[in-house]
């Protein structure tokens, strides 16, 4: 087995390396789209790339959705999902999915008089909360687990994804799985019955830092980039935990990659007293026959440089870079790829 899966690491990178100096008198340009959620990282990426290789990454962050439309409609050469495609799905398209980077999603608040890491907050009281059914900040079962948290009786302002977003697909699946007073189901796009939207992660972090009485589910970098004032939760052990690196790592530690279905791994609500509820990895998709195989493997030669030489930039930021195990797998099933 470690002899089968060196060799599939040695032939992948002997193809990214290949095509990345294929036209050695041009800089490459690739183009992608989609998740917000790993955007911050791919834009700090994208500089320290161009620095080290003179080739550039253009990377729109529209939105999950929209990122698999544009793959599927073969207008950019990779898209970007935090909300995995499912194995049909993957192979109907003739695609190949592989992940980026662990990121971390945590609840933002705008309430006054009350810091960072104040609040505490369990599933079922943010399902509550977004169905409806919990509408003021000095309701019971917020003030019962807040003891001393100024909470006034004001309006709660819950606000969602308006675009078609993986990081409401991640949110939404947490709180199927961790709330049993959830009936909104999961996906990227919900009917959501109160509340206001906004586009993209940093949509969502704006509404909230400018609405008094907000509550808005976020990737952690935008809410730790913004000082905005982010809320304990409750995992699956029952206690509040802080999102911190070290509570991510405690969920991302579990992840099973070795035996992962297209390199696909759940993170959400995990065992542990210190783990991290809302934890996922965001995803690459690329065409396994590409109209130009040359520009795939321009793609895979960029996020081959990140697995190597980005990994601290990801962790200042807030990320976690995918450990060996993962890019191993990753390394094999890019094999799947046609090199012409």
């Amino acid at each position: 087995m470690t002899i089968q899966i060196s060799t599939s690491l040695r032939r992948a990178m002997l193809f990214a390396a290949a095509c990345a100096v294929a036209v050695p008198a041009f800089a490459a340009e690739i183009t992608g789209a989609g998740a917000t959620f790993p955007a911050p990282l791919y834009a700090k990426w994208a500089s320290a790339y161009k620095a080290a290789t003179k080739n550039e990454l253009n990377y729109q962050a529209i939105g999950s959705g929209a990122g698999i439309a544009q793959i599927k409609a073969k207008t950019v050469d990779f898209g970007a999902t935090d909300d995995p495609m499912k194995p049909d799905d993957i192979a109907s398209n003739g695609f190949v999915q592989f992940p980026a980077v662990i990121g971390s999603e945590v609840v933002i608040v705008n309430l006054p008089g009350v810091n960072s890491l104040q609040l505490k907050l369990t599933p079922e009281i943010i399902a509550a909360i977004y169905q409806g059914k919990i509408t003021k900040w000095d309701d019971a079962a917020i003030t019962k687990i807040n003891a001393g948290v100024p909470l006034r009786a004001m309006p709660i302002t819950p606000v969602y994804r308006s675009d078609s977003s993986g990081t409401t697909a991640i949110f939404t699946n947490y709180l199927t799985k961790a709330a049993k007073n959830w009936t909104l189901g999961a996906g990227k796009t919900l009917s959501w019955p109160t509340g206001s939207g906004g586009k993209g992660n940093d949509g969502v972090a704006g509404n909230v830092k400018n609405t008094v009485g907000a509550i808005g589910y976020v990737e952690f970098n935008y809410a730790a980039a913004n000082k905005l004032t982010m809320t304990k939760l409750s995992n699956a052990a029952g206690k509040f935990i802080d999102p911190t690196a070290a509570s991510f790592n405690a969920a991302a530690a579990q992840a099973d990659w070795a035996g992962a279905p297209n390199v696909t791994t759940n993170m959400l609500a995990l065992p542990g007293a210190n783990t991290w509820p809302i934890v996922s990895a965001t995803y690459i998709i690329v065409p396994a026959k590409a109209a130009d195989p040359k520009k795939t493997g321009e793609v895979l030669a960029f996020f081959d440089w990140a697995y190597k030489n980005g990994a601290k930039i990801a962790t200042d930021l807030g990320y976690l870079p995918l450990p060996k195990t993962a890019i191993l797998r990753i390394h094999a099933e890019w094999n799947a790829i046609a090199k012409k």
